[in-house]
This record gives structure tokens, sequence and C-alpha cells, in this order.
């Protein structure tokens, strides 16, 4: 049977590196995923695999050592990892986010310093923009940095990072009063510091302390931890790209790609889920026959194949219009928006068709069925995600006159 979301116009390249991530996800994560989620256990194994195949620099340009490859190519790679294990595709996110963060806005002595070891994995990326009482809304951060001479002092408290333990680069969002007086606009006196640190937990260097792991409901193996910064001094050529009151335009830019990660994980997600549920329905029997031959799970497995395709075709699109070098956050929103909410749909039907085993930790469905929700609030929740598709289909459609 041909696979569901199958993606139209590949390169020989991009089909090779796909075939080889799905062969890699088949062998080496299905068979381990579940026992290490249940444990909690980092997955290093397969990280370091995962360095072998070069995912580490797939975006990164090949003149930093990387493979130069598309957003549309990582997005693809990233759907077929967490088909197998959505808290891999995770650790891979947060490092591309900071690799393309630097590749974007960084200057030309960071990208030379940072990009090679990023690409050959041995630097991990993470990043911070959240903090405790804000949530969503980044305009009311409170950690501060201040300039003292060739450097800044940072201070402040930061929470959710994917990675924090360990990654060895966090580029941490700061308010910077510096050139930017009383009364300027919230976002435009960010600014983004690129903190190296040891990997680890504790104080991972002077002034910068990783508490521990924050316990959680799913997404587990990697680390999610927070982050606290206390008389943090950090060099002036650590700011991103050489310049303060850019920070809010640089996570933007991240999040925006991170968007289009996100759905392709909910599209992995929601394969996997399909995958399940229309294998135990043909090999559960009730009535004297296997369930698939119910009209009632025929319609709820059309409608999870339905939801799979639409979620991926919007991916694909949205990843594509980046790549075209055009604005792309009305596409990413939605594309995030409806991969995460038809993903918690299609691991909810598989859910069911499992009936009572699928509430065992012995099937897989269980595991999917508490990871699915993260996906549901990564990267700006629903409601932003709508807010932001709003505001754009009115600058779209805006009345003349």
């Amino acid at each position: 049977m041909a696979r569901l979301a199958q993606t139209e116009g590949l390169t020989d390249i991009q089909r090779e590196i796909l075939s080889t991530v799905r062969d890699f996800v088949d062998k080496e994560i299905l068979p381990v995923a579940t026992e290490l989620e249940h444990k909690d256990e980092y997955p290093t194994q397969i990280v370091e695999g995962l360095k072998e195949l070069g995912v580490f620099g797939l975006m990164i340009p090949e003149e930093y050592g990387g493979l130069g490859e598309s957003l549309l190519t990582y997005a693809l790679t990233v759907e077929e990892i967490a088909r197998g294990w959505m808290s891999v595709s995770g650790i891979i996110n947060t490092h591309f986010i900071v690799a393309y963060m630097l590749k974007q806005h960084g200057t030309q002595e960071q990208k030379d310093y940072f990009l090679p070891k990023m690409a050959a994995g041995e630097i991990r990326g993470a990043f911070s923009m959240s903090e405790p009482a804000l949530g969503s809304d980044v305009s009311a951060i409170s950690s501060k940095g201040v300039r003292d001479g060739d450097e800044y002092v940072l201070n402040g408290q930061k929470m959710w990072l994917t990675n924090g333990g360990s990654s060895t680069l966090v580029a941490v969002l700061c308010k910077t009063d510096e050139g930017h007086p009383e009364g300027t606009a919230p976002h435009k006196s960010m600014t983004t510091f690129l903190v190296e640190k040891e990997a680890g937990f504790g104080e991972v260097r002077p002034g910068l302390t990783i508490p521990g792991k924050i316990e959680k409901m799913g997404y587990k193996g990697v680390d999610t931890t927070e982050l606290i910064m206390q008389d943090l001094r950090i060099p002036a050529n650590r700011v991103l790209g050489g310049e303060t009151g850019r920070g809010f335009y640089h996570m933007m830019d991240g999040v925006e790609v991170g968007r289009v990660n996100v759905a392709a994980r909910g599209c992995g997600v929601a394969q996997r889920a399909f995958e399940l549920g229309v294998d135990y329905a043909q090999q559960r029997h009730t009535f004297g026959k296997p369930i698939a031959k119910h009209q009632a799970i025929q319609f709820k497995l059309a409608e999870m194949a339905t939801k799979v395709e639409a979620a991926h075709a919007m991916m694909v699109n949205a990843a594509r219009k980046k790549d075209s070098g055009q604005r792309n956050d009305l596409e990413a929103g939605m594309a995030k928006y409806l991969a995460s909410e038809y993903c918690k749909e299609v691991v909810e039907d598989a859910f069911r068709i499992h009936g009572g085993y699928g509430f065992s930790k012995e099937y897989e469905i269980e595991r999917l069925y508490r990871e699915a929700p993260m996906l549901l609030i990564g990267e700006g929740t629903a409601e932003i995600q709508k807010m932001i598709i709003g505001r754009r289909l009115l600058e779209e459609y805006r009345i003349q006159g």
C-alpha cells in the first residue's frame, strides 16, 4: 500500500535523504522509543546516529560544513523523525532554530565560529524567549541585559527551554535599554544574546544555572528546563548580529520556521497514529470479522487519512513559501494550527480504535496520546495562531477607499 502524505516535485537528493532518515527511524527509533519514553531517558544513541547522518547540519550552508538543504527538506525530515518519536524531533528543532537565526542574522565572526560546530553536532542549540509569568506575551519579558564596558550583565529567569540541559549554546532574549530611551516600543528594546555553556544541570557557567528537568505528562526523553541568570557576564561580541534592539525580530523569524517544524511534527505523529490504527483495525476481530470491516471504523479511518493528507499539504506549502523568500507567517500559522489540531484528533481516533488496549502502556498509541497535546501549545497556542491568521487576512483583504 502506498504511504499517505507523499510530496510531489522532490529532487533525487531530497528523496535519498528522506529514504535514509525513514530507514533510520524504522530501525533505530521505533523499536526503542516507547521504552526510552517511559524511562524519560535521553536518547543518546539516537542523537549520535542523527549526527552521523548529518541531520544537525541539514540546513546549514555547505561553506560551514552543512548540507545546505531547504526548509522543505528539513520539515519532511522532521516529519519522518516525529513519526518515530516526537521528542527526538524536538531536540533537532531547537538546534535548528538557533542555527537558522545565526545563518540569517549573525555577524560573519559568529557564523564562522558557531555554524561549523553546529553542523557537526559538536555544539547543540537551544533558544529561550518564555518566562514564568508571561506565556505568549513576549513583550512582557523582564530579563535584562545591561552594558558594562565590553560585556553585558544578564539577570532574569527563563522558562520552557527544550534542550536546556543538553545544549551548549542558548539564544536568550532579554530587554536592553542601551540606545532605546524610556517609552520605546517594547519589541524595539529586546536583544538576543548567544550564551555558551557546559552541558548538564546546576551552575553550567558562572552566573548561569539550569536547575533540572521539568517533569512533564509527555514529550519525555528530551530535557525541558528553566534557566536562571544572576549577574551572568557575556562579551559584547555575543550579541546576535552585533546590534541591540533587534532581538524580537530575530526570535520571530526563528519562531516562524519553528511553526513549520511544529506542523511537520504534527504530521509525523498523526501519520504514525494512522498506521497504528489501521493495522490494529485489521487484526482485532469482533462479531466474526476484523473491526476494519465495520462501517463505523472505516468512516473513522477515512477521516483520519484525510486529515493526515490535509495537514501534510499545508505544511509543505508553508515550507515552500519560506524557501521562495516570501513572507509565510500566514501559511506557517495556518499549517501549525491545522496540523496540531488534526494530530490531536487523529491520535484520539486511533486511541478509540484500540479500545481498552489503547489505555495500556504496552501499546504505542498510549505514548502518542500523551505527546500530541504539546503540539497544541508549542510555538504559540491555537489562539495565537488564529490572531496571526486573522490579522494577516485583514491585511490581504483590506477594503480600499
